[in-house]
Parts: C-alpha cells; sequence; structure tokens
C-alpha cells in the first residue's frame, strides 16, 4: 500500500484515478491547484505524485523540484493532455520519474506506478555513498546538490564521465573530487590534458609517449600522459578541442586500453578511469562534423551539468567565505566581513564568468582593502559595480510610479524579487524581438530551447498560443 497524491485542475479525473488506485488499496489524495498541493505535501508524506502540467495558478513542471525538496521526497509521474517533447524534457531533468498523455493514463499507469514503487523500496534499503573528500566544493543549493549526488554515483565505479557547464563552474574541482573519493586515489595519480593547449602536430606524442629518435629532438624515450595516468584517472579538459584523427585513436584507446607511442613497433597498455570536460555543445559538433559520433557515445556514460553560478544565488555568500577566510589565514589577517550592500551586489550579478570571475574579484578586493576590517561594495572591480548599478536602476524603472517613489527611498530589493523581474521583462523583450521563435529565441538569448521554456512557463508568457505558432514556421 502507498500514499498517493494528485495534482490536477480536472475533477473527473482526480475521481477516477482515486477510486482506480483505491481498489489496488492505495491511499489517494488531490489537489486541484499549486498553492493547495504544496501546502498539503509540506503536510502529508507521499510516496508518487501524479502531476498534471497546466494548472489554474501555475505551470506544474516549476514546482517538481519544490515537491522533490518535501520531506518524503515522492516520485514524480507527469501527466498531461498537450505532449510536449521540451516539456517533457524539462520534466525529466527536474526528476520526474516519467511523463505520460492523458488520453492513455488510465491503460498505462498502472505498471510505470508499480516500477516507480519498486524502485522506492529499493532506494529505502540502498546506504548511499558518502562523499569524503569535498573541500572545494562548497555551497548546499539544490542545484548543486543534485550535481554531488551524481558525483557520489561516479565513484563507485570506473564509468566515463562527461562534466559540461559553462567556462569557471568547476568541471576540473568534480573532476578531482572524483579522483580523490575513488579507489583509484590510491593507486594512481589524476592527469590533466588541457586539449585546447595542445600543439596540433605534438598531441599523439604529448598524448601517447615516444620512441627515441622517433623525430627531430627525441634524443631519449618519453611516458606519455596516457601511461601516466596508469591505475589512476585521465582527465581531458575541454575535449571538444581534441584534433579529429587523435579522436579516432583516442577511441581505439578507449576500447582496448592500448596504445601504440610514436616511433615504437609495440603497443603498451594503460589502466585508466577516463573523465573529460567541456563547454561546447558536443551533440552540434556531432551534427556539423567536427567531433565523433562514436566517440561521443563511448563518453555519454555519466553527463555531470554543472549549473552557472547565477542559479546558484543561495552558493554566492558561502563561496564568497571561504575563498576570503582562506586568503586570511594565508596573510595571518583576522577574519573579514561582508557588509550587507556587498552581499546584495554579490547576488545580484549574473557572474558570467561564474566562480572563477567570484574567486578573481574577491581576489582583487582582498588585495585592494587588505587592512579594512570589513568590504563595502567601493572594494568590487569597477565593472561588477557598474552592471550592479544598472541592472538596480532597469528594475527601478520598471516598477508602477508608486513603487519607483518607494524603491528611491529604499535602493535594496530581494535576490528573489529582482530576480524574476529581470528574467519576467527579458523574456518579454526576447519574444517580442524574436517574433516568439523559439528557435531565434534560443539563438540570441543563447538559452538551451528547454531552459527558455522553462522561464516562459515559469512567467506566464506560454499561455499565448503564438510561441507554438511561431516555432514550426
Amino acid at each position: 500500500m502507498a500514499r498517493i497524491f494528485i495534482i490536477d485542475d480536472d475533477e473527473l479525473l482526480c475521481k477516477t484515478l482515486t477510486q482506480m488506485l483505491g481498489r489496488k488499496k492505495h491511499l489517494v489524495s488531490s489537489a486541484y491547484t499549486i498553492s493547495d498541493a504544496l501546502k498539503k505535501c509540506n503536510e502529508e508524506p507521499y510516496d508518487i505524485v501524479f502531476l498534471d502540467v497546466r494548472l489554474p495558478d501555475g505551470d506544474g513542471l516549476s514546482i517538481i523540484p519544490e515537491l522533490k525538496k518535501t520531506a518524503s521526497e515522492p516520485e514524480i509521474i507527469i501527466m498531461t493532455g498537450l505532449v510536449d517533447p521540451d516539456g517533457a524534457e524539462i520534466a525529466i531533468k527536474s526528476g520526474a520519474w516519467c511523463y505520460l498523455e492523458k488520453s492513455s493514463i488510465t491503460r498505462e499507469l498502472l505498471l510505470p506506478l508499480t516500477r516507480a514503487l519498486q524502485y522506492r523500496e529499493e532506494k529505502a534499503r540502498v546506504i548511499p555513498p558518502k562523499i569524503l573528500k569535498r573541500e572545494k566544493i562548497i555551497g548546499n543549493s539544490p542545484q548543486l546538490n543534485k550535481c554531488l549526488e551524481l558525483l557520489a554515483d561516479a565513484t563507485c565505479s570506473d564509468v566515463n564521465v562527461l562534466i559540461t557547464g559553462e567556462t569557471g563552474t568547476g568541471k576540473e574541482v568534480f573532476a578531482r573530487t572524483i579522483h580523490q573519493n575513488s579507489p583509484r586515489a590510491e593507486k594512481g595519480n589524476f592527469v590533466v590534458v588541457d586539449c585546447s593547449a595542445l600543439p596540433e602536430n605534438l598531441v599523439e606524442s604529448i598524448l601517447f609517449g615516444y620512441a627515441k629518435g622517433a623525430f627531430t629532438g627525441a634524443d631519449r624515450s618519453r611516458k606519455g600522459l596516457v601511461q601516466q595516468a596508469d591505475g589512476g584517472t585521465l582527465f581531458l579538459d575541454e575535449v571538444g578541442e581534441l584534433p579529429m584523427h587523435v579522436q579516432k585513436s583516442f577511441l581505439r584507446l578507449l576500447q582496448d586500453r592500448r596504445f601504440r607511442p610514436v616511433g615504437e613497433s609495440v603497443e603498451e597498455e594503460s589502466n585508466f578511469r577516463l573523465i573529460v570536460a567541456t563547454n561546447r555543445n558536443l551533440d552540434e559538433m556531432v551534427s556539423k562534423g567536427t567531433f565523433r559520433k562514436d566517440l561521443l557515445y563511448r563518453l555519454h556514460s555519466l553527463v555531470i551539468e554543472l549549473p552557472p553560478l547565477r542559479a546558484r544565488g543561495d552558493d554566492i555568500l558561502d563561496l564568497a567565505n571561504f575563498f576570503i577566510d582562506n586568503l586570511s589565514r594565508m596573510y595571518n589577517q583576522d577574519k573579514k566581513h561582508f557588509s550587507p550592500e556587498l552581499i546584495e551586489t554579490l547576488k545580484m550579478y549574473a557572474w558570467p564568468g561564474n566562480v572563477r570571475e567570484l574567486f578573481n574579484a574577491l581576489d582583487m578586493m582582498f588585495a585592494t582593502a587588505f587592512h579594512h576590517p570589513a568590504y563595502h561594495t567601493l572594494h568590487l572591480p569597477e565593472k561588477i559595480r557598474i552592471e550592479s548599478i544598472k541592472y538596480s536602476i532597469r528594475n527601478t524603472q520598471a516598477l508602477p510610479a508608486d513603487d519607483k517613489r518607494s524603491a528611491k527611498a529604499d535602493t535594496l530589493f530581494s535576490w528573489e524579487a529582482s530576480k524574476n523581474e529581470f528574467e519576467y521583462e527579458y523574456i518579454q523583450n526576447l519574444l517580442t524581438k524574436t517574433n516568439y521563435n523559439i528557435t531565434e529565441a534560443c539563438r540570441v538569448s543563447g538559452l538551451s530551447r528547454a531552459w527558455l521554456y522553462k522561464l516562459i512557463n515559469k512567467h506566464g508568457f506560454g499561455q499565448t498560443g503564438a510561441i507554438q505558432k511561431s516555432d514550426k514556421t
């Protein structure tokens, strides 16, 4: 017997499913709105939640993270009358169990329900792996914790790992943490290969090594990075920069763990674990013929997609304190403090360079205010201060006249309010200027299709049919 919760504004469907599931001895409750559903889910534990996409007070997909964070952490089954591939992508990425069409839900309901309950029972018996060392991965936001769960899974085996994310999100830190928490940390080295810095004519000799006399200047034999990673972990940073002719050689290496150094006639072996990282879209590169499809299949075993810092607002202050505290200890300084205005600015700024840009800004701030007991907005780099002021001005201008007067009297906004205001204004302008063409909007903004649809639904722009119509043309 399971506790099941149905969130749908169709009362007849709720009644039908309640009777159907009740005959299977399950305890069933229902809600017709998001607000009522969240209240009940926080009051009562549920094993399974059936969630509609379109509800009177919002988009059902947007509350998946909140439902997953409730004490019972229920499995979520999406049901919708309008099947949307992008909506399905958002649902699965948000942690939904599956995505069902309402027209066939009464026929196809029992199998996914049975599997979800079976999985839930198995999960309760499994002892989750512990991350013993994560000193350099700072933060506890839901977005980061999701990545840490995948990281923990990666430490249990030698599965190939692909780490994606924007520049500066900490891909190498994640790769090192996987190695440090795996049995290979005691057996071998963590060897880094920066594919973007490899001279094209020397790639193979650097990776696979070479024999004495293999080419001019090879006065002695030398082990390549692949051999140096024997027993340990080989980390290919920016794997998308690997030349095509080397990709073929590397594919064979992954299949057999055997390679031939340049100038040698005998093959050698290397028992390494592979982790790769990239900030590029490898699927798009495959379609353009600049990355091998068969190699991508090999790399796509376990994928960790690191969120940008702007999506980890809760972690920014933790990261700042961590970095400044380390610098203070290094230079024998007393503990530093941040002014409230500075904290607000740190959270408000978009950080296009992510964690790396944040640390660079804090490094400069530490040097600029070396003898100050507290840091203020004035100590930040000029660029960040200017962008933050522009952001505040844009928000103030977007407010009604009465709110503008209030805003002038108190220029501090909550992070959530400011972020939502900016998102709403940006998506509105983006859709208007691209004539609601989703493909063009993705190209202009740089957002993925799934993320753009999530923002569209979050702020209510999906209520218009112009999006679907324009996107088909």
